[in-house]
């Protein structure tokens, strides 16, 4: 029976930093992935398949141009599952190598293979050849990501009724989409399929969606979906759904309506993918959606010497907090101290357009008591913005009146989730409304934008005497 300082099952973003950290010290670590080549369901299913089918779409239709040379522009006239599908296998190979290359390089040994507990610290793992390993890890990281909800009444087919899995494995064009769930995944892909000019409805139990998400943000969203043709069904639970006999899919709401089109993705939520586990037999157990308890802090297990990080443990489902999960867990894990971490973090939706936001919305100003002013800049008042033929996308920035510390940033349009990341370091590092007013910003580019909304901000706010104004970016309360 092999022996090893870290066993890691998974080898998605929280399972390969666990493993990569641990190696960096000079331990001996095993990953586990269920799949006959790592990159767990980050690179497989998930994060790249679903950014590289975004980027292919946006490319092959001419989307970004057609602020200038109308809606009927096109870069490809006719675009089918092949032309989707081509670009995705060269992105997944490449990412594959690199991972593989990132363990080679650093010790870490990796077996195909699916593993369950035997006792708190052995594990069985099942290999694709039939053989079977029993391995003794002395600390445990669990990564095995999520896998989509498939309720029973829904009649999955791979065809035509789909899985967001189901769309990367088998990428096809329809001439008409219906999305259930309007969350992350279900609004991703909608406005993938409706930048490609295919009728989508989307349909949400909820009368709201992205709750976490700035209204004003989800406003303008909603603006620009309907502009474009999406149908939206909020406050609609799908009661049935079903196939006429033409072989068109149909979705039967609670209220008596019922929705038509030739392909179904059903995108309702995910479930931990610990069904498999036996997490018994290591005295762990599971919510109703298959997820692990955690410490917040160190990522610690009900089971001290058992970590669990990523999608796994439940929001926020990010890659890149699931990232700096794995690494928290590997560093306590081996005693290593561990530095505060960062009050805010950006979330970034890669939807048509995109979404990404840190920090205090305007709802969580508001319940927090803070006496706040906002900011607003729209993309088209840049001359970057002109230059792209953009006409829409706006960022919106929140101040503290008191301290004029920034609060806040949110933006919706064209490279909103790099922009974000200039929002990231000011409002970390505790900066003021004086910092975008003060510094140069390149010229032309959509981070002017910042200029703009901070000046915006400031037109609207009380005006200090000079011997008030506190100036750079770590101004003091």
């Amino acid at each position: 029976m092999s022996r090893y300082d870290l066993v890691v099952i998974g080898s998605g973003p929280a399972g390969r930093r666990a493993a990569v950290q641990g190696a960096k010290l000079g331990k001996s670590i095993l990953v586990v992935e269920n799949r006959r080549r790592v990159g767990g369901v980050s690179v497989h299913t998930g994060t790249i398949p679903s950014k590289t089918l975004r980027e292919t779409v946006l490319n092959l239709s001419g989307w970004r141009e057609r602020g200038f040379y109308g809606r009927a522009y096109r870069v490809k006239q006719n675009i089918d599952g092949h032309d989707l599908g081509t670009r995705l296998g060269k992105t997944l190979e490449h990412e594959v190598e690199v991972l593989e290359h990132q363990f080679q390089r650093n010790g870490v040994r990796t077996v195909a293979g699916a593993a369950r507990f035997i006792d708190p610290h052995r594990l069985a793992i099942s290999c694709p050849d039939g053989r079977e390993e029993i391995v003794h890890a002395e600390r445990i990281v669990i990564a095995v990501g999520t896998v989509p909800f498939r309720p029973a009444g829904i009649p999955f087919n791979a065809e035509t009724i789909l899985d967001s899995d189901g769309v990367i494995e088998t990428p096809r064009v329809p001439r008409s989409l219906i999305v259930v769930g309007a969350g992350v995944i279900g609004i991703e892909y909608a406005t993938i399929f409706s930048a490609l000019d295919v009728p989508v409805t989307l349909i949400e139990p909820r009368s709201s969606f992205l709750d976490f998400i700035d209204r004003e943000i989800i406003d303008e969203f909603v603006h620009q979906l309907r502009d474009r043709g999406v149908t939206i069904r909020l406050g609609a639970p799908v009661k049935t759904v079903e196939q006429d006999e033409a072989g068109w899919v149909i979705a039967v709401l609670e209220d008596g309506r019922r929705v038509r089109a030739e392909m179904l993705l059903y995108a309702a939520g995910r479930m931990g993918a610990t069904e498999a586990l036996d997490l018994d037999k290591c005295g762990l157990e599971t919510d109703k959606r298959g997820r692990i308890t955690v410490n917040p802090k160190t990522f610690q297990t009900a089971v001290p010497h058992i970590y669990a990080a990523g999608d796994v443990i439940g929001f926020p489902s990010l890659a890149s907090t699931s990232m700096e999960q794995g690494r928290i867990a590997a560093c306590h894990a081996f005693g290593l101290p561990l530095p505060p971490a960062p009050q805010y973090f950006p979330y970034g939706i890669y939807a048509v357009p995109e979404i990404s936001t840190i920090g205090l919305s305007e709802q969580d100003a508001r319940e927090k008591g803070h006496a706040y002013e906002c900011g607003i800049a729209r993309f088209r008042e840049t001359s970057r913005g002109h230059i792209m033929g953009l006409d829409a996308g706006l960022m919106k920035m929140l101040f503290d009146m008191n301290t004029r510390k920034l609060l806040g940033v949110h933006i919706i349009g064209e490279g909103a989730t790099e922009l974000i990341h200039i929002g990231q370091a000011v409002l970390n590092l505790g900066g003021t409304l004086e910092y975008f007013i003060e510094n140069t910003f390149n010229y032309p580019t959509l981070a002017e934008a910042y200029k703009i909304a901070a000046l915006d901000a400031w037109n609207r706010m009380p005006r200090l005497a000079a011997s008030e104004i506190v100036t750079g970016p770590l101004a003091a309360e």
